[in-house]
């Protein structure tokens, strides 16, 4: 009996604390979509979104670098981490906008970027993630008439890209990469340009 009052106890304590300091319990969901600074972008603006790295993961070799998985020299992809807040938005309506950020019928990569290392890769981090995941990519592959690319993988291991690939595109806005490919994406998809 003291157990679950003390339990209780905890839970109202956290609550309050919850309450006072407006934190909020965060859920994190990994995508891959091509090149993770393209990607990263895209999140960086969805709503319910707290923070948003760039990193690689789907492989399975340790501590890769970019000039390994850019080069195709390890079996990782370029992936997001996103930190999301549940009672803003749901783990459903980020899967749902992975799809509107890359050709999803295309496994090879998302242009301009293709091979392994850009191919689209959810990596679901628990079975109700992984029951999500499924659910949109077949009722997106029955609204298309034809399948769906994406792997939906178990996340093993996430791993943090380099310092100056977080945020490139907010911090890089006059690269070539950036004006010739992720600002055309951002404003196809209706966001917001950095620094504009």
């Amino acid at each position: 009996m003291k157990m679950k009052a003390y339990a209780v106890a905890s839970s109202l304590l956290l609550l309050l604390f919850t309450r006072i300091t407006g934190a909020a319990e965060t859920e994190t969901a990994v995508f891959g979509a091509g090149c993770f600074w393209c990607v990263e972008a895209f999140y960086e603006q969805h709503p319910g979104v707290k923070g948003v790295v760039s990193g690689y993961a789907g492989g399975s070799e340790a501590n890769p670098t970019y000039q390994q998985v850019s080069a195709g020299k390890t079996s990782h992809a370029e992936v997001v981490q996103v930190e999301f807040d549940p009672a803003v938005t749901s783990y459903e309506k980020l899967v749902e906008f992975f799809w509107k950020t890359h050709d999803p019928t295309d496994g090879r990569g998302v242009a301009p970027d293709f091979g392994k290392q850009y191919r689209p890769i959810i990596l679901y981090r628990s079975p109700e993630q992984k029951g999500v995941a499924e659910k949109s990519k077949a009722a997106l592959a029955a609204k298309l008439g034809k399948p769906v690319a994406a792997e939906i993988v178990s996340l093993e291991k996430f791993f943090l890209a380099e310092d100056y690939h977080q945020e490139y595109v907010r911090n890089n806005p006059k690269d070539g990469y950036v004006v010739g490919v992720a600002i055309p994406k951002l404003k196809k998809l209706g966001l917001k340009v950095p620094g504009q």
